[in-house]
């Protein structure tokens, strides 16, 4: 393509969510109480991990990782969002394009990479349980946060550093309501055969590899319940893989229905109403998962609640 038909980009205009301009104003106090939701609901689980000794173990330990990265997953993109709704202002600053895909990537995957540390703490738990203090050491509950952190970091430098090198054309109409990868490859007038290989390959580690590892790990976890003759022993092994496995459906739901499912003519809105779920709805429910259905949550949320009440007294 010629020089003449690319243009320098300054910035992009995102289009935001496909509703009316009379429903802003009530989308927009859906969406801020949601946000407000989620962040309140994960910082506190990470206080109440942090204060309460009994929940210093491995699970709570990338639960709390997991909290942290959901607050941070949501505010890369509904606060933008919410500007959008309120002023009108659609358009986002090259650079800031360029960040908030690379965050939404890093923290996207990291969610992956912590959900599958998870399911392994979940499978040793009910599959090796005289050996799991040996097992889970806090070596390597370290070990795999840290290396979920570094894989999730290169894989959203990889991607960020090949979609810095395309340039664009005059359209710089972004149909969503953040700066989305795939919505600005086509975007691009230069050769993006590269960048869809490595979403490619990066999709299969940063993903499916993971939601298999998950699968594999249930699978083991559901032949272990089903030899336990108890009926106590097959609900206390459900209570403790339950809430785990409920922000496995809500999470990789979203991505095999935005990725896998047969594409409809309203493409763009399923894409927009996949990401709504992982990147808003999910973060908001993971708190109340946690908090509703784990007893250990409960306790260590009345002493905090009780404490408070002390004090004020």
């Amino acid at each position: 393509m010629r020089r003449e038909n690319q243009s320098s980009v300054s910035q992009f205009l995102l289009l935001g969510l496909p509703i009316r301009p009379e429903q802003q104003g009530v989308f927009f106090a859906l969406f801020l109480g949601m946000y407000l939701t989620t962040v309140l609901g994960n910082l506190l689980i990470i206080l109440l991990i942090r204060l309460d000794s009994r929940l210093h173990t491995p699970m709570y330990f990338f639960l709390s990782h997991l909290a942290f990265s959901d607050t941070v997953f949501s505010s890369v993109t509904v606060p933008k969002m919410l500007m959008n709704m309120h002023t009108k202002y659609k358009s986002i600053p090259y650079a800031g394009c360029i960040s908030q895909t690379y965050f939404f990537i890093l923290f996207a995957d990291l969610d992956s990479f912590l959900i599958t540390s998870m399911a392994y703490d979940r499978y040793v738990a009910v599959c090796h349980p005289l050996h799991y203090t040996i097992i889970m050491s806090q070596s390597i509950c370290v070990t795999l946060v840290v290396g979920s952190w570094v894989i999730a970091c290169a894989c959203a430098l990889l991607h960020t550093l090949l979609l810095a090198r395309l340039s664009f054309c005059a359209d710089h109409t972004i149909p969503h309501f953040f700066c989305d990868l795939a919505a600005l490859l086509k975007l691009s007038c230069s050769d993006t055969s590269l960048n869809q290989l490595v979403i490619f390959t990066a999709g299969l580690t940063a993903i499916m590899l993971p939601f298999l590892c998950i699968v594999v790990s249930y699978g083991h976890i559901g032949t272990t319940i089903l030899q336990v003759p108890s009926t106590k022993g097959i609900c206390k092994a459900l209570s403790t893989c339950g809430s785990h496995l409920s922000v496995v459906t809500l999470y990789y739901g979203a991505i095999i229905g935005l990725y896998f499912l047969p594409s409809s003519n309203n493409t763009n809105i399923k894409n927009i109403i996949a990401s709504l779920m992982y990147t808003v709805f999910t973060p908001m429910l993971n708190p109340f998962i946690y908090s509703l259905r784990n007893k250990d949550m409960k306790v260590a949320l009345r002493k905090l609640l009780s404490k408070k009440t002390y004090s004020f007294n």
